[in-house]
């Protein structure tokens, strides 16, 4: 009933009987034993208690009873690691169960590989409150909360509102001219503000208004049918908001506002590093991948870098798929844990005979999983040569993870996504691209997104899914940890692994991997491209004029270009493994120029004779003795101080610029006398 492996213990039921995993498979994968339980979450639960005191990690074959398994492993082996697959709908209950070993091995297999904590933003609520709205349903939601809530309600500037009986809050008036914030911090700029008259009779009526009050909440309940304050404002913690002209909606939301008061904790979705973003440098712009991909506003520019703001970030996760630098990296789990899932699974397949290639299919938790089980409970479920790997957000997903899927095997890689999506997913689009049009040129299978909502449509994309031929050498190459160094490796082992390999793969615009070009005539070795260089792919040599690149670093966020001043620098997308693997090659190099006084290097020739073209128009460098000032320049600052000195040349010495007043021109002649 169990196969311990040489680190974990895996267990594995028929659900009665329901469905029959291949022991075989599972066996030769290392994922099984041959003779699993029929009932072991009931009948055969002592064989989960027998696994747990043998104290290595467990792995149950089963995620409907997961509770029941965490309850009693919670308290008999608390220190015992615990992990769950699900084979069941995935799997044992569709049509092409027979053929769906290698499918189980490799789901058991990933299941085994635990992610990384992550880290918790707190964020407090003391329940004061700021409803808007435009008619009595803002005052009949504050009367339903005002027990609960500290409420005060703001009402459209002209709504036609009865008075209440007694004022138990605050009835005001007034329009959102901005918001920002989220769950207990939220500031808002109001206009048209105004007071209710305490003799107001039919109708409340307002005192005189002023603009650019402010307003401070811990929640804020839209009930005004407007335009939302927010952009993607479901995804905007403390933000509630509802049709006033739909009941059951307007219930729902006094329903859920009357639980936000307290403490509560939310997922650091991002881990962020400042010190590697590549956005900025010396007040000039160079990557903004991530800037116009945040659906909640939550990234704002900030110095050299960005800024993410934990508690609005909603988890999509584009910013981070889009980073070239690893600035950004997605926590919950990291790309390193997903890359590692990958290879456990497409490993386990292979090992437990996998006649084809397998596709992969990510999913979320909150759509994927529901319509894969669906599909597995009342329709075909799966193809046998699809496996499902669950991750918090298909956005999520960067070309590190797809390129990784095709290195280590798989046939190709769909993401399940909604048929309406809560966002727009450019970042995930331009993972696709990149990947499918290196796949293209290396013979790889594609990556795909399919979204549906609905169970038969997708059953019928999957069915689609081309079944290619076993990979013969796939990658088997262990993650870095940081995000650039897997982003690097995952398409270099795409590369290596590649059924048609291609030395050079020219990108589009924008792709995280590139050369530069120098122009040499242009180029004087000034070496402001490598002060600005946000990750040392461009350096200079302390010991001679030289401009070194190292190709795998760049990730031509065009800093380098836009900072240089001879304009001789122009990027070049590409994938060059080669190069990447290849030392610091030397883009331009010259002999130092020497001091001619004491024959110290100094500069570079270009340089020097450069700066005597700009400067030979100048006063201080024609007339007497412009020859010599101007060959001054060709000495090192101690020589060329020593000359002034010697010579005793004023660099002040020019005449003045005078400012003229009238009394610089000629008093005008008197005007004539008529007679």
């Amino acid at each position: 009933m169990s196969q311990p492996s040489a680190s974990r213990t895996i267990l594995t039921c028929t659900c009665e009987d329901t469905m029959a995993p291949d022991g075989a498979a599972l066996a030769k994968a290392g994922c099984g034993g041959d003779a699993p339980a029929r009932q072991l979450c009931r009948a055969n639960l002592a064989t989960f208690r027998a696994a747990l005191a043998e104290g290595l990690p467990v792995t149950v074959a089963c995620t409907q009873e997961a509770p029941l398994f965490a309850e009693i492993a919670g308290a008999e082996a608390p220190d015992v690691p615990l992990a769950f697959a699900n084979i069941r709908e995935t799997a044992g209950w569709t049509a092409e169960a027979k053929a769906s070993g290698p499918k189980m091995a490799a789901m058991i297999a990933a299941a085994g590989i635990a992610p990384a904590p992550f880290g918790i933003t707190t964020l407090e609520s003391g329940g004061v409150t700021l409803i808007l709205g435009r008619d009595e349903v803002a005052l009949e939601v504050a009367a339903r909360l005002e027990s609960q809530l500290d409420i005060t309600v703001l009402l459209a500037p002209g709504s036609k509102v009865a008075p209440p009986r007694e004022t138990r809050f605050p009835v005001l008036q007034g329009k959102i001219g901005g918001a920002t914030g989220h769950l207990g911090a939220f500031v808002l700029t109001v206009d048209s503000y105004a007071v209710p008259a305490p003799s107001s009779r039919e109708v409340l009526r307002f005192g005189g208004a002023r603009d650019g009050a402010t307003s401070r909440a811990d929640l804020v309940i839209d009930l005004t049918g407007g335009t939302p304050l927010f952009a993607a404002h479901d995804l905007r913690p403390g933000y509630l908001r509802a049709d006033p002209r739909d009941p059951r909606a307007v219930a729902d939301l006094v329903a859920e506002a009357g639980q936000m008061v307290g403490t509560f904790d939310k997922p650091v979705y991002i881990d962020f590093a400042a010190d590697l973003c590549a956005h900025s440098r010396n007040g000039i712009t160079g990557c903004t991948r991530c800037l116009p991909l945040c659906p909640t506003g939550a990234i704002t520019p900030d110095g050299d870098s960005v800024s993410i703001d934990p508690a609005i970030c909603a988890g999509c996760g584009q910013c981070a798929a889009a980073c070239p630098t690893g600035a950004a990296t997605y926590a919950l789990p990291g790309p390193d844990t997903t890359v590692l899932q990958l290879r456990a699974a497409l490993k386990a397949w292979h090992a437990a005979g996998g006649k084809s290639a397998p596709v992969v299919l990510l999913h979320d938790g909150d759509h994927g999983t529901p319509l894969i089980d669906a599909s597995g409970r009342f329709g075909r479920g799966l193809p046998a040569h699809v496996i499902p790997l669950a991750v918090n957000e298909i956005t999520q997903v960067g070309p590190e993870i797809l390129a990784a899927a095709l290195a280590y095997g798989a046939g190709g890689v769909a993401l399940l996504g909604r048929a309406k999506p809560l966002h727009d997913m450019d970042g995930l689009a331009a993972s696709l691209t990149l990947v499918n049009e290196v796949a293209e040129a290396l013979g790889h299978g594609t990556a795909r997104l399919i979204e549906t909502d609905d169970p038969d449509a997708l059953e019928a994309a999957l069915a689609e899914l081309p079944r290619s031929p076993l990979h013969k050498a796939p990658a088997s190459f262990l993650p870095p940890a940081d995000k650039r160094g897997l982003l690097v490796a995952a398409f270099a082992e795409m590369q290596r692994s590649a059924p048609q390999p291609a030395e050079v793969i020219p990108l589009a615009a924008g792709a995280p991997f590139g050369a530069i070009v120098v122009d040499a005539e242009a180029c004087t070795l000034c070496q402001a491209c490598t002060g600005v260089c946000p990750t040392g792919a461009l350096l200079d040599n302390p010991d001679a004029p030289m401009l070194r690149f190292a190709e795998s670093a760049c990730v031509q966020c065009g800093l380098c270009a836009a900072t240089c001043p001879e304009n001789a620098i122009t990027l070049e997308p590409q994938i060059d493994v080669a190069a990447w693997d290849a030392p610091r090659r030397i883009l331009h190099e010259e002999e130092p120029f020497c001091c001619a006084k004491c024959g110290a290097a100094f500069a570079t020739r270009s340089a020097i004779e450069r700066i005597q073209s700009k400067l030979s128009d100048h006063w201080m460098f024609t007339g007497d003795g412009g020859a010599a000032r101007l060959g001054m320049l060709e000495m090192c600052e101690n020589c060329r101080v020593e000359e002034v000195v010697t010579q005793g040349f004023d660099p002040h010495g020019a005449e003045p610029r005078k400012v003229r007043t009238s009394k610089d021109y000629p008093a005008p002649e008197a005007p004539g006398k008529l007679n």
